[in-house]
């Protein structure tokens, strides 16, 4: 009976399964679907955030990643994910180039792009940068969650610009 499904078929059953809670349904289906179209992008995409998400295994997670853009770079869904498990590899200039490539990708959340910059930035201790991409973050975000995420990272940012400042004391006689 599997003869009878196409691949489109077959990544919407995958995707069912991975509703209901079936990640080893889903699992085998997402690389079958790879054996019989090594082309289908979104696949790829669902397996990366398997291996990132639930195996904890970033370099194959980072693979199937990044083919999924290789394959369709115009798939807005991929891009999230990936810069968030560069930033847990610590691949911070990796994180920019992808950055500015998803920028330009119809559908994309823009705020989220701008706050895993923010995030990359921080965690270089570049405060300044940092704070410019959660403003900017604040400013595409479309609902009031992301928008109240984002000025809480704002924040917190400024905060921490705050307490790198030197105390000047005056002497007073």
């Amino acid at each position: 009976m599997d003869i009878l499904y196409t691949v489109d078929e077959k990544y919407l059953q995958a995707v069912e399964e991975l509703n209901y809670g079936e990640l080893p349904k889903a699992l085998h289906f997402f690389n079958e679907i790879i054996n019989i179209d090594p082309e289908y992008a979104r696949a790829y995409y669902q397996l990366g955030c398997f291996y990132y998400y639930q195996f904890k295994n970033y370099q194959t997670a980072g693979y199937n990643f990044k083919k999924c853009i290789d394959l369709e770079a115009e798939f807005p869904d991929v891009y999230v994910h990936y810069l968030e498990l560069l930033i847990t590899m610590k691949m911070y200039k990796t994180v920019e180039l992808i950055a500015e490539k998803a920028l330009n990708v119809p559908g994309v959340c823009k705020a989220e792009i701008y706050g895993r910059l923010g995030l990359n930035a921080e965690m270089q201790q570049d405060l300044a940068v940092a704070k410019e991409q959660y403003r900017q973050a604040v400013l595409t975000a479309a609902s009031d969650t992301d928008h109240n995420l984002f000025k809480d990272h704002l924040k917190r940012v400024n905060d921490k610009l705050h307490t790198n400042k030197r105390m000047v004391y005056a002497y007073q006689s």
